[in-house]
């Protein structure tokens, strides 16, 4: 819980009381490498920040194809917001890469929570901002990029990912083959 508390004491202040009331309605959850956390056709019925581990959001193109959108590390939150505050079923998925330590909040508590600390909804329209901003910043840099400088960018960005998630997906968010992502790893470690 204190992680999560850390993170948030980022965005704004809390008092003891409020950090309280805010571990006293997270729930941990963990779940094993390979299960799915939500799935395409759900409606989200919480938000989970992720103590431990790392999850994989993908979804399906037209041709069935399995696509990689982006991954979630440790110290950040975990819903399809558009989803979740419309209310309509998510067309991604989120699928564990390895056993994940989650803090679950439910609608409910997330409602309480707003209605009960006054700097809330501010500490979460700041945190969703921030997200936001970065998925426009990855996105935007790597459509300008080729492959080998998509590769190197997500090594810069993301140090401690690289090692811990399969080439196949680490392929598939590049936009690239595996045996193409082979070829880069080869050349640039010679």
């Amino acid at each position: 819980m204190e992680a999560l508390i850390n993170y948030l004491l980022q965005f704004g202040q809390l008092n003891d009381q409020q950090i309280n009331l805010i571990k006293s309605k997270g729930a941990v959850k963990e779940l094993e490498k390979g299960a799915y956390y939500a799935e395409a056709g759900h409606i989200p019925k919480e938000v989970a920040f992720l103590t431990e581990g790392i999850l994989r959001i993908c979804y399906y193109n037209h041709k069935g194809d399995e696509i990689t959108k982006y991954f979630i590390d440790e110290n950040n939150f975990v819903v399809d917001i558009n989803s979740y505050n419309q209310n309509i079923p998510s067309s991604e998925y989120a699928e564990t890469i390895t056993t994940c330590k989650l803090i679950v909040f439910s609608k409910q508590a997330m409602k309480e929570l707003s209605m009960t600390i006054i700097p809330w909804d501010d500490i979460i329209s700041k945190i969703t901002a921030k997200a936001l901003m970065e998925k426009v910043e990855k996105i935007s840099s790597m459509m300008a990029e080729d492959a080998t400088e998509r590769y190197l960018n997500f090594l810069k960005r993301f140090p401690a990912l690289a090692n811990r998630i399969p080439l196949s997906y680490l392929a598939s968010y590049l936009g690239i083959t595996p045996s193409s992502l082979s070829r880069i790893r080869k050349n640039i470690s010679t």
